[in-house]
Order: structure tokens, then C-alpha cells, then sequence
């Protein structure tokens, strides 16, 4: 559906968001419930994330056997994903069957923002208004925005004098522009920057890397969908999910209860080796060792571990002291086949713009520590204003006035990663303080429960909201879990570190998806503790 005037359009449940959460809230709310409801998306089609992001080397880093839905039974067991690790066409294909399998799309408002979003307390019902001027009244709103869908990009000065293209990665254009043999400059070495330099490195005339941070990165494993797994969820899709969802992260594997400490060094080689050849950042980080991501003396077996293979692999010894962090290893694990083998290239130069920062546009590249980098392309991958930012893109008026942006000013607070207290009838999909996980199947458990809610309101005046004190206690016991972690001592999207001005802050439930579960399925039982549904 393309985006038509709806003056004044009322539904029962208004979807924000048209990518792996938003699809399935329509489909749940609309198919299975029976609502008026209807999705909005700035996109020109389904697939958030994987709709925009469709630079050189874009695949997903958690396993295909857990990035897809399993309340189709059918597609569960029967899609065949072609790889380990699929790639941007095939996921977005796959969302794109499941939108017409079960006739989405129709109820799909694309190329259309909501610009803000108001309640109506004399009404129970919100406001919202699209960047057009055009009003949709809904009694709820489910926000499935995306995690890592709000883009971040740093300018620098003069860029409109600058000859070449600048590409930004996340916003990749429809026809892609033709790189070969060109001078590139990467801007950014996140999961996106190392995706685009591996898979361009053979491809244009020179790269320049141009690496603020240096980050700890393992093979990522590509290879074909593996076989037993395939059958597995053929034998017993339910059991699959069910096991998946008990694990801590979801990523497809059982994390180690094990600490590097109890075991000798050989053991630690061993273990470490294994996951090395294995490849994925999230296992060598979960699967490996029980106390990586928690106590120093753990971490820093990990990343001996690592630095022992990049002086192994980059023979240019400058190139690899560069290449290596000086924190821990506790932000996102970055995984890439032949990363730092890429660096022995010698179409390849790696630039430190930590020492000799990006200082401003020339027609003909950039200045880069007082000197010019002739480029014809700048390609930022500088990441996203992760968990909140595409919630304060929207101008959100909750109850007697409150502005999200000021509710959040100093961090966000939220109830179990899906509603807020002082906006009545507000739910979020993956929201903050949310389980720290893999994504797709933890949307799909997190939409039941909140259309379980949205049934018992059903039953009475149709209000939900969540009381300060349950937001509170939640908050504190992220809080807490975060701070036992090294993730709370390490800068990055995790903690909004990356965004300049952005408060620094724990944004996550670390207990794990199976606690996360049991904690909630508790709030259920005790007649949806910390909620209000009348």
C-alpha cells in the first residue's frame, strides 16, 4: 500500500515499523486477533533494517537457523536458507514470503513517517501524525522500530566541495554505484565497517580504512545452512524454539558455564582455537567461557587469544599493533572471515584517525592529519544511535504532557523492554532494557505477550499502563546485571557511548532470555504485575 491521504484513519492498533517485529505485531493484532490494524514504515517496502542496509557484504552475524519466525510452522521447517550466515537478498526475501504468505502488505502504509505521536485522554486513544499532515487515531501503538535502524553519521566540514560520492552504508542506494578499481575510504570499523572492507578489498583500485577504534574481531564461519541442524527443526520446530529461546542470547548454541580461570592454558588454546575455526563473535565470546564478558582477568585470556592471531596473520608489525584494541573484549563480537588478512593487501592501507583525525573535505578526498587523501568515494560506516534512537525521532506527548524526549533525557526508562510509564496503551517490540540477544525470535515472544495484554484490556476499558514502581524496579535490576559486566566499563552502541551528547547508560536486561521468560511468565501469573489493564 503506498502512502494515500487518510485524514483521518482509525484503528484499533497502530504498528510502527514494517521490519522482523512489525510484521509479525500486523500479522498477530490483524490475522490472529481480529483488530484493525495497520502498519507504517518510511521505507518503500518490508524489511527494516534489511530493507535500507544493503551494502557490499551485508549478511547477518547470528546463525540462519535462529534469524527467522516460528509461528509458521510450514516456513519454519521447509525455508531454505542457502547459508550459515545469510546474506541481506536472502533475508529480505524471506520477509518478503512471509508478508504475502499471509497478505501483509495490504495493510502496510510504506513511504510514510509518523512524525508525532499524542495522547488523547479524553478520547484513550493516540494521535498520530505523519510527516504529510495526515492523522491516524489508534487506541494502541506498538513501536517496532528497530534496534540498529536509526543511523549515525559524523560530518565533517566541506563536503559539499568534495567531487566524489559519499555513500552512507546503512542508507545504501537502490542501484549500486560501480566501485571497481576506485580509491575508497571506509569511514568506520563496526560489524557494518568490516563487512563492507572484506568484500571490497578485492573489488576496487585502493581502500583506505579509516579506523577510529580497533576492534577485536574473529572469523564470522561462512559456509553452507548446516544440514542436521535443517533437520532438527524438521523433526521438532517446536523443541528447536523452545531450546533456543532457553539459551542466554539466542544465537543458536548452548553458552558455557564453564570459567577460563578453572582450566590450564592448554585447555584455554584449545576451547579458544575450536571457536576460532568454528568462527562468530557471539560464540567465541558465549560459547567458549563462562566469565569473558564479566571479570578482567577472564577477558584478558580471550584477548591474548586474539592478539596472538593478528600478530600471527598481519605481517606489516605497525599495521598490527593498530589493529589492536587497548579494552576489552566486551562490545558487540565482531566476526569477518579474513579480516586482518585483508590488511596484508597492498591495495589496502589502514589510517588511524584516532592519532590523525578526519579534519574536512577537499574536492579531491579528505584531510586526514594535515594531509590529503585523494578518494572518488567516502563510504561512512559509522554506525547507529542504537535501542533509542528512532524512538525520539518521534515527537511522543504522553499523559498531562509528557515529552518521551524529556522522560528519557537523562536515559531511557521502560518496563520489561515494552511499555513506558506515562504513556497509556504505548507498547514497544525489543524496546530498552529488553533481553541482551539475537533478535527475531525474541520479537515473536515478546508480540504474544503483549497481545496477550492487549486481549485482557479488550476485555475491559482497553488501557494499559505500566506503574512507576514496577518501571523503577526494573531499571535498578538492569542496572545492577550491567554493572557486573565489562560491557558497563567498555564505550560503545551498547551504552549509547558512540553518540556524542548521548547519555551514557545501561540499556539492557542481562539475565539472559530463559530468566527473561521465567520472570515474565511470573509478572503473567500474578495478574500482569507492574501493569495497569482495565
Amino acid at each position: 500500500m503506498n502512502a494515500v491521504s487518510h485524514k483521518q484513519l482509525e484503528l484499533d492498533v497502530a504498528i510502527i515499523g514494517a521490519g522482523v517485529g512489525g510484521l509479525y505485531a500486523l500479522h498477530k493484532t490483524r490475522n490472529v486477533l481480529g483488530m484493525k490494524a495497520e502498519a507504517f514504515d518510511d521505507a518503500g517496502g518490508v524489511g527494516g533494517t534489511w530493507y535500507w542496509n544493503r551494502y557490499p557484504g551485508c549478511r547477518v552475524d547470528t546463525e540462519s537457523t535462529v534469524y527467522t519466525y516460528s509461528f509458521d510452522l510450514d516456513m519454519f521447517q521447509n525455508w531454505e536458507w542457502s547459508e550459515r550466515y545469510a546474506k541481506q537478498p536472502e533475508v529480505l526475501n524471506y520477509l518478503n514470503a512471509v508478508a504475502d504468505k499471509h497478505d501483509l502488505k495490504r495493510s502496510i502504509h510504506f513511504n510514510t513517517r509518523i512524525a508525532s505521536a499524542e495522547w488523547k485522554e479524553d478520547e484513550g486513544r493516540w494521535l498520530l501524525t505523519t510527516t504529510a499532515g495526515d492523522t491516524v487515531k489508534a487506541k494502541y501503538v506498538i513501536e517496532a522500530v528497530g534496534l540498529l535502524s536509526s543511523s549515525y553519521a559524523p560530518q565533517f566540514p566541506d563536503q559539499d566541495k568534495f567531487k566524489g560520492e559519499v555513500l552512507l552504508a546503512s542508507k545504501w542506494p537502490d542501484n549500486a554505484p560501480d566501485l571497481q578499481g576506485k580509491r575508497v575510504g571506509v569511514v568506520g570499523t563496526g560489524s557494518t565497517g568490516i563487512q563492507i572492507i572484506t568484500a571490497l578489498a578485492d573489488k576496487v583500485g585502493h581502500l583506505h580504512v579509516l579506523q577510529r577504534t580497533a576492534q577485536w574481531v574473529v572469523p564470522l564461519g561462512i559456509g553452507p545452512f548446516p544440514a542436521e541442524t535443517r533437520e532438527k527443526i524438521k523433526a521438532d520446530p517446536h523443541g528447536f524454539r523452545d531450546w533456543a529461546l532457553s539459551t542466554a542470547a539466542v544465537f543458536g548454541f548452548d553458552e558455557s558455564t564453564v570459567s577460563a580461570l578453572e582450566v590450564d592454558n592448554e585447555e584455554r588454546k584449545r576451547v579458544y582455537e575450536k571457536a576460532w575455526k568454528k568462527g562468530n563473535g557471539f560464540s567465541f565470546l558465549l560459547e567458549t567461557f563462562s566469565d569473558i564478558p564479566v571479570t578482567a582477568e577472564a577477558n584478558k585470556t580471550a584477548t591474548d587469544f586474539i592478539k596472538s592471531k593478528i600478530d600471527a596473520i598481519v605481517t606489516d608489525p605497525e599495521v598490527a599493533r593498530k589493529l589492536t584494541p587497548r579494552d576489552y573484549y566486551a562490545k558487540r563480537p565482531l566476526a569477518a572471515d579474513n579480516y586482518y588478512e585483508t590488511y596484508n593487501r597492498d591495495n589496502v592501507t589502514l589510517h588511524d584517525v584516532k592519532a590523525e583525525p578526519i579534519e574536512r573535505y577537499t574536492e579531491n578526498g579528505l584531510i586526514v592529519g594535515g594531509k590529503e587523501l585523494e578518494l572518488d568515494v567516502v563510504i561512512m560506516a559509522t554506525g547507529f544511535d542504537a535501542m533509542t534512537g528512532n524512538y525520539l525521532k518521534i515527537d511522543t506527548i504522553g499523559r498531562n504532557g509528557v515529552r518521551l524526549k524529556d522522560a528519557w533525557k537523562n536515559g531511557p526508562r521502560a518496563y520489561a523492554g515494552m511499555s513506558i510509564a506515562d504513556f497509556p496503551n504505548l507498547l514497544m517490540v525489543f524496546g530498552p532494557f529488553s533481553p541482551f540477544t539475537s533478535q527475531p525470535l525474541v520479537h515473536e515472544w515478546q508480540v504474544d505477550f503483549l497481545c496477550d495484554l492487549i486481549e485482557k484490556a479488550e476485555q475491559g476499558n482497553s488501557i494499559i499502563e505500566t506503574t512507576r514502581e514496577a518501571q523503577d524496579d526494573w531499571v535498578r535490576v538492569c542496572q545492577e546485571g550491567m554493572a557486573g559486566t565489562l560491557f558497563e566499563v567498555t564505550d560503545s552502541w551498547i551504552n549509547g557511548a558512540n553518540i556524542p551528547g548521548k547519555p551514557r547508560t545501561s540499556m539492557w536486561y542481562m539475565g539472559g532470555m530463559g530468566n527473561y521468560m521465567t520472570e515474565m511468565n511470573a509478572i503473567r501469573d500474578d495478574n500482569y504485575r507492574g501493569f495497569e489493564v482495565r
